[in-house]
């Protein structure tokens, strides 16, 4: 098999062997100075790519590790590999998914064992506290982190079709908004939702049935674009949000982005994107073009990344920001937020080699389970 070597900014004294997420799945292997890196199996449910995975565990599994690194989730083939058939023979060490994103960014980039703000968004991750995250601030190290911030929680209704059909999201947002007035707004959008369906999820809204509250910063962008494109299923994750990038691309006049609410709670700040929903329903109701609001809302996101960045330095007096997670292959995004930061003064770590999406996640869990061993 053929592997990708990095080198790391750290000695590790013990190998290690990371099994890597779900999708978009690879294994890295630390030993020494040095990180070694499986092909991408893009989906461990398919069949053949979980024969890859199989394949290419045996081939690190002869290096003889003495410590796997897994995700937190249970339902991850991965992890069940790890648990099932390797913690008789290892030590198994889990890891948050976003931590675990973080780590990956200051390993890739050199960075010796410090403290940063780091900031993770993408589609899903498991949290410590069994909740689905995926739009977190977290002040870390390779060893710990405490999570400082995060997206507001919204219902994933239906479970994992809501990221098959966006406009679950959208709705779900609007009904907490508005209750049942939210049918009456004007805009194209909802007149293209059929209320037989909104019945089913507004019982499933109400007695909390399979709607796992989600704090997914992926999620966001894709209630924000089926509500915006009036699109109601995507094609693929985050497909969706690929279009909102798109649109956004083509407004060539100058606007401001919409306001995200922070407030400070006992367990962190959290960044509500109620009054963003309200601004676009406005929007959309006036007439304003898709394009602008698109661009609107990519601003916003950027700006409210500034704005919790210089509450959480103030607080923590930590200068160095890291973004990871598969949300910032949105270039656009990147592109603002890392403008915004640098006239902050901060030093801001980003992707080189590796990709900011799960693919380097093996390398963020390996790089902290070196630290935690």
């Amino acid at each position: 098999m053929e592997t990708k070597k990095i080198s790391l900014p750290f000695i590790c004294k013990e190998p290690i062997l990371a099994v890597g997420p779900q999708s978009k799945n690879t294994l890295c292997f630390i030993k020494g100075k040095h990180a070694y890196f499986s092909p991408l199996h893009s989906d461990l449910n398919d069949p053949g790519d979980f024969s890859y995975f199989k394949s290419d565990l045996g081939f690190f599994l002869k290096k003889k590790p003495k410590i796997i690194a897994c995700d937190l989730h249970q339902g991850y083939q991965s992890t069940l590999q790890a648990m099932e058939h390797l913690a008789s023979t290892h030590k198994i060490i889990t890891v948050q998914h976003h931590h675990s994103h973080i780590a990956a960014c200051m390993a890739e980039a050199g960075m010796k064992n410090q403290k940063v703000i780091g900031i993770a968004f993408d589609g899903t991750g498991l949290g410590d506290d069994q909740a689905l995250w995926g739009g977190e601030f977290l002040i870390c190290d390779y060893g710990n982190y405490i999570r400082a911030a995060h997206l507001k929680e919204i219902p994933l209704l239906g479970g994992s079709q809501a990221i098959k059909e966006p406009w679950r999201l959208a709705v779900a947002w609007l009904y907490q908004i508005y209750k049942d007035r939210f049918l009456e707004l004007n805009n194209d959008f909802l007149r293209g939702v059929n209320k037989k369906d909104w019945r089913i999820l507004k019982k499933m809204y109400s007695l909390g049935f399979n709607a796992p509250l989600s704090s997914s910063m992926g999620r966001l962008f894709d209630a924000i674009a089926s509500l915006i494109l009036k699109k109601y299923k995507a094609v693929s994750e985050g497909s969706l949000a690929v279009e909102l990038e798109r649109k956004a691309l083509c407004y060539k006049g100058k606007v401001k982005g919409f306001v995200f609410s922070i407030c400070k709670t006992k367990r962190g700040y959290i960044i509500d994107p109620v009054p963003v929903f309200k601004d676009i329903v406005k929007g959309l109701s006036d007439k304003e073009e898709p394009q602008r609001l698109a661009l609107r809302f990519h601003l916003g996101v950027a700006q409210a990344i500034k704005s919790l960045a210089l509450l959480l330095r103030k607080e923590t007096l930590i200068n160095k920001v890291v973004l990871s997670g598969g949300v910032f292959q949105n270039r656009l995004l990147l592109k603002e937020s890392k403008e915004l930061l640098y006239k902050e003064g901060f030093t801001v770590l980003l992707h080189n080699k590796l990709s900011c999406n799960d693919s380097s996640i093996s390398l963020g869990q390996a790089s902290i389970a070196s630290f935690r061993r």
